[in-house]
């Protein structure tokens, strides 16, 4: 484990393999461990991959004035500079996704690419019940852990009740939760206002069954259209989380993705 001090804070983020870099970046209420099956196939394919807790998750402390994802997009930049500058291609899921657009438009030099996994480009309407829903869950560790389950609609990895488990222990701590309904709150600029400004290549990784989007190609394709230069990718028998429940075949995407960023 290594840290990295921000203002306001530390960012904690753990390093494996040799060769490019490349920062993962979890979702909301997840930690580093989301893409546990991830890392040891971008080790092999030869990578140097960093995954990060983003601020108030895993083990990044608590705290801190605004979880807004323009200041995510900083600690990964900040990550990237304590590993050496890269250029690296930088990882976004969930909630982080919006992050790694900061990150590309903040520092360019420091950014080869980057990839959004099921990116919300607009906020999803809800119902009455189901905005109360959500403020319950947004409260409770146990019933986060419920919702969570559910956006695994066909396969689950087979360690999925113990990571689980020790998610929300970790949100049980003092200042997790608030840190994860930080990182979803309203902020302005919304980065899909500085998509056109990314002029590093972009993928869009999106879980084929992902149960957050009423039509998970149409917002796959909707990310896409607001970059310059961008492709959209999906995955089959995939949920929200495609680089846990079907990490070989979100590996390939990613891959080739980073030979094109890298110029192989």
């Amino acid at each position: 484990m290594s840290y990295v001090d921000r203002v306001g804070g530390r960012i904690a983020y753990e390093v494996h393999g040799a060769g490019p870099l490349v920062v993962l970046a979890h979702g909301m209420g997840e930690n580093r461990g989301s893409y546990r099956h991830m890392v040891p196939l971008l080790v092999a394919a030869g990578y140097r991959v960093a995954s990060m807790d983003v601020r108030g998750h895993g083990a990044s402390s608590v705290g801190w004035s605004t979880y807004a994802p323009a200041e995510v997009g900083g600690d990964l930049l900040a990550v990237v500079r304590d590993l050496g500058g890269g250029p690296a291609v930088l990882v976004g899921s969930s909630s982080a996704a919006a992050a790694v657009v900061f990150a590309a438009t903040e520092a360019p030099e420091l950014v080869a690419g980057i990839v959004q996994i099921g990116a919300f480009v607009t906020q999803p309407k809800l119902n009455p019940a189901l905005r109360l829903a959500l403020v319950a869950v947004m409260r409770s560790p146990s019933l986060f852990g419920m919702f969570h389950k559910t956006l695994f609609p066909v396969t689950r990895p087979a360690d999925d009740a113990a990571f689980r488990r020790a998610m929300v222990a970790n949100l049980r701590e003092p200042g997790r939760m608030a840190a994860m309904r930080g990182v979803i709150e309203p902020v302005e600029p919304h980065w899909t206002t500085r998509a056109r400004e990314v002029r590093q290549p972009v993928l869009v990784l999106m879980g084929a069954r992902d149960p957050d989007f009423k039509d998970p190609g149409a917002e796959a394709r909707a990310a896409r259209r607001l970059f310059a230069t961008a492709e959209a990718r999906m995955i089959a028998d995939s949920g929200h989380y495609p680089h846990a429940d079907q990490p070989a075949r979100a590996a390939e995407q990613l891959t080739a993705f980073l030979a094109v960023c890298s110029g192989a």
